[in-house]
């Protein structure tokens, strides 16, 4: 897979892949179809795994030539030990998780660095469906409120303070609109939250 066909079956995860440095271990928590690993590891030369629960997204993952390992994330990552990956994937998977807290740390526990992603709730369409007394559905929350498998509703500030609780430096963040990335107002213009952490004194 090239960059070219990342970028349009996903532009969020071509921006994000930037951050993943040639040759790194990954592992990717909660991987989906396996799309991104398959970029890492076809493009970038990368090795690892990914960490999935459902059985269509592990066949697809599988069928991609990349190594899934079937497994519940809030059972955590007890599997693997400290340090065991330069760079962990979290995307746009944390907001399905009960216990955000007790994953966040696992993930800094056993990668030196994270990148975790997260639809935006601050996003102004979500802000005016709210105000017309309507939950908010869009690209990033396509969901109705009935059938959503989100649990966890959050903002770019919101998260900004949870790493900050359990003890994380924020290497970066940014928020993307349609894979772009937003400068002006992210909190308010951008529909997608794409943080790069690391564990405090970590080097």
């Amino acid at each position: 897979m090239t960059f070219d066909d990342l970028r349009q079956a996903r532009p969020d995860l071509a921006f994000i892949a930037h951050w993943v440095k040639p040759g790194a271990h990954v592992l990717d928590v909660g991987c989906g179809d396996g799309v991104m690993m398959e970029y890492l590891q076809s493009d970038k030369q990368c090795s690892g795994y990914g960490l999935e629960l459902a059985d269509d997204k592990v066949l697809e993952s599988t069928r991609r030539g990349v190594r899934v390992i079937q497994q519940d994330m809030e059972k955590g990552l007890g599997i693997f030990g400290d340090n065991s990956f330069d760079t962990v994937l979290c995307l746009s998977s944390l907001q399905m998780m009960k216990h955000v807290e007790d994953l966040l740390r696992d993930i800094v526990r056993v990668g030196r660095e994270a990148i975790v992603s997260f639809p935006n709730f601050a996003y102004w369409p979500h802000r005016v469906a709210l105000l017309k007394g309507r939950m908010p559905v869009s690209e990033s929350l396509p969901y109705e409120w009935y059938d959503t498998p989100n649990v966890r509703c959050a903002t770019i500030k919101d998260f900004r303070d949870l790493a900050e609780e359990v003890g994380l430096d924020v290497l970066e963040c940014i928020a993307l609109q349609e894979g772009r990335m937003v400068g002006f107002l992210p909190n308010l213009r951008g529909d997608l939250a794409v943080f790069r952490l690391r564990k405090k004194g970590a080097q």
